[in-house]
């Protein structure tokens, strides 16, 4: 069995908020120099997901699919000392400023070239931009079923049978394979790397594509290719003031607040 687990990288959240700038003309973040990046948490319970499947199944292969600049290989190479066998990496400036779909879209591209996927496992949102559609549009442009939010999966031969986490409890649901399932973090804490695969981590395979290694033209993907265009990316002026109420006694300044408001018309 061939599962493929896709991943991402994201800003360490614990960067300070004020080194955050935007590119107002490219409608873009602007480039963080010297920050840290991280492998999204949700991404790593769905590299669990696969690891608990083997464990039950033994003869298992875990793949990870990751999109992003070459320095991604520290987060790929994560997730191999986890226990993933191989990576494929795709790496090129056309991919770049990606909106939900052109990222589907070259996902689902790039699976359909490494061919004999079972099952791809996606983190149920990415934890910077939190849009949770990566994983279903990936199944709708493969033409596979795709089931959400799993707390825990279990393949039944041909069968991918899933625990579905709800807001006020949980429905069992089954699909044929090939099938998407994106992970919910009720599927629990990820291991822990052991030293042993950490070590073989350094020599595991990572294949790196560009665009047309996987069929994809440069209108089709990236900045180009993007549904969702923003009008206008901007950091917000604040302007807020802050008046103070004073008086000799608590009646006073609830008096002097009730008066304020009036004065403004808010009561």
């Amino acid at each position: 069995m061939h599962i493929l687990v896709c991943i991402k990288g994201i800003i360490d959240p614990d960067v300070p908020t004020a080194l955050f700038d935007v590119d107002e003309e490219a409608k873009a973040p602007a480039p963080l120099s010297g920050v840290r990046t991280l492998m999204s948490p949700f991404d790593k319970q769905a590299i669990e997901g696969a690891l608990r499947i083997r464990d039950t199944r033994g003869a298992v292969r875990i793949s990870l699919l990751c999109m992003g600049p070459d320095s991604s290989r520290t987060i790929i190479k994560e997730g191999q000392a986890l226990g993933a066998d191989e990576a494929y990496l795709l790496t090129d400036p056309l991919f770049e400023i990606a909106d939900s779909f052109t990222t589907a879209r070259t996902l689902a591209a790039a699976i359909t070239t490494i061919g004999d996927v079972d099952l791809v496992l996606t983190g149920r949102q990415s934890a910077d931009w939190d849009s949770g559609v990566v994983g279903g549009g990936i199944a709708e442009l493969l033409n596979v079923p795709a089931i959400t939010l799993a707390a825990s999966i279990e393949i039944d031969g041909q069968t991918v049978r899933v625990r579905r986490a709800l807001v006020d409890g949980a429905e069992t649901v089954e699909a044929p394979l090939p099938a998407v399932v994106t992970v919910a973090h009720e599927m629990g804490a990820p291991r822990k790397a052991s030293l042993r695969e950490t070590m073989r981590a350094a020599s595991k395979p990572v294949t790196v594509w560009t665009a047309s290694d996987i069929g994809l033209a440069a209108d089709e993907i990236g900045n180009h290719g993007r549904r969702a265009v923003p009008e206008r990316l901007y950091i917000p002026l604040s302007d807020v003031k802050c008046e103070y109420i004073t008086g000799e006694t608590p009646a006073a300044v609830a008096s002097a607040l009730i008066t304020r408001l009036q004065e403004e018309k808010l009561l």
